[in-house]
């Protein structure tokens, strides 16, 4: 499987319940991180920092909502080694991006250069992702790991979506 098309596994008759559903349904763009990840945290707080426009919306890979919405595709929460964009989160529109194919998207849509790393999807993703799964491997060792998520500042809390 691509890692750059919906994936074909996805459970569509899964139903969300319905707070994960009240949450989402004005949500175009979901980013699921690890959130005790310090890397991640980072990369969480640079999107805030160049989405003006608040197209994206967070929620913690150890989050209930994200468990529902990878279940949907079939992935495993439990495994942390990758960021995932879920665009149309809770719809039969619904499309589901992980590691470089998600972080390149979303990099794609922010304000200022990192928009030109987009161009970077047309090398396949198997190429792309063997460097994104290097930066996975050493992520803790590098840019350490909390016990616990970091709260949001409170002018960013309402784009937190397990929080």
């Amino acid at each position: 499987m691509k890692s750059d098309q919906r994936s074909p596994t996805m459970n569509e008759t899964h139903q969300l319940s319905e707070r994960t559903g009240a949450r989402l349904a004005p949500v175009k763009a979901l980013v699921l991180f690890d959130g005790v990840c310090g890397l991640c945290n980072k990369f969480v707080q640079f999107v805030l920092n160049h989405d003006s426009q608040g197209r994206f919306h967070f929620a913690s890979l150890q989050s209930d909502l994200a468990r529902e919405l990878l279940a949907r595709h079939g992935k495993n929460p439990e495994l942390l080694k990758t960021v995932y964009l879920v665009i149309n989160p809770g719809t039969s529109d619904e499309k589901l991006y992980s590691k470089s194919a998600a972080a390149l998207r979303i990099f794609g849509e922010l304000e200022g250069p990192t928009k030109a790393l987009k161009v970077f999807l047309i090398v396949p993703a198997p190429l792309r992702n063997v460097g994104y799964d290097l930066v996975a491997a050493v992520r803790y060792k590098i840019f350490g790991k909390s016990d616990t998520c970091p709260l949001p500042k409170a002018s960013d809390r309402a784009r937190f979506l397990d929080v």
